[in-house]
């Protein structure tokens, strides 16, 4: 039976922290890994992303790409990261640049076959896709705060109705990893 490894995913650069504690099947691609945070922090997953592990870094590889990168498809969690304590990046959207740090908190054994990976837990809401990075994010939040400001109105409509920017529930995320496949047949353990 195949290990878990159990991840703290931190956003970096949000005060307070938002992040996820997340556990994902350590056979899990590097590809996977990326739909799963996608999915913990309700993002459609289209844009451009990264892994970073000690300066190895990697992604879907293209030919045009300035600085090659890894396949992340033929990388798994467990060869990546190996042991609790590990810690890598990852950028999802070089536009936005949501930089991530991903702690490695422990590696287990679980009873029986986990196939999906399972949200435990996290703090507050996930900035919304395409809202411009960090900074963005909290220009957002002021503006929806004051109901007098000129744009107030215009940015409600673009995000669907009011933020609360604290709301958050582990039983969701957990629900919208179910639907991820995990372990692709193409992964292969590097050495």
């Amino acid at each position: 039976m195949g290990s878990v490894h159990q991840l703290k995913v931190t956003l970096k650069g949000t005060k307070p922290p938002v992040w996820r504690r997340l556990q994902v099947p350590s056979a899990a691609t590097l590809e996977d890994l990326h739909q799963v945070i996608c999915a913990a922090f309700d993002w459609h997953g289209g844009h451009l992303h990264e892994f970073d592990a000690g300066g190895a870094r990697f992604g879907e590889p293209h030919p045009d790409d300035y600085v090659a990168v890894e396949d992340e498809r033929r990388v798994t969690l467990g060869r990546l990261a190996p042991a609790a304590g590990d810690t890598f990046d990852y950028l999802y959207d070089f536009g936005d640049s949501w930089e991530h740090r991903i702690l490695v908190e422990k590696v287990m054994r679980p009873d029986a076959p986990q196939l999906h990976a399972v949200c435990l837990g996290g703090r507050r809401a996930a900035p919304p896709d395409d809202c411009g990075g960090v900074w963005g994010y909290e220009e957002l939040l002021q503006i929806l705060a004051d109901p007098t400001h000129p744009e107030h109105h215009h940015y409600l409509e673009w995000a669907g109705g009011a933020l609360d920017p604290e709301s958050f529930s582990a039983g969701e995320v957990t629900r919208s990893l179910r639907y991820l496949a995990i372990g692709a047949p193409n992964a292969t353990v590097r050495r």
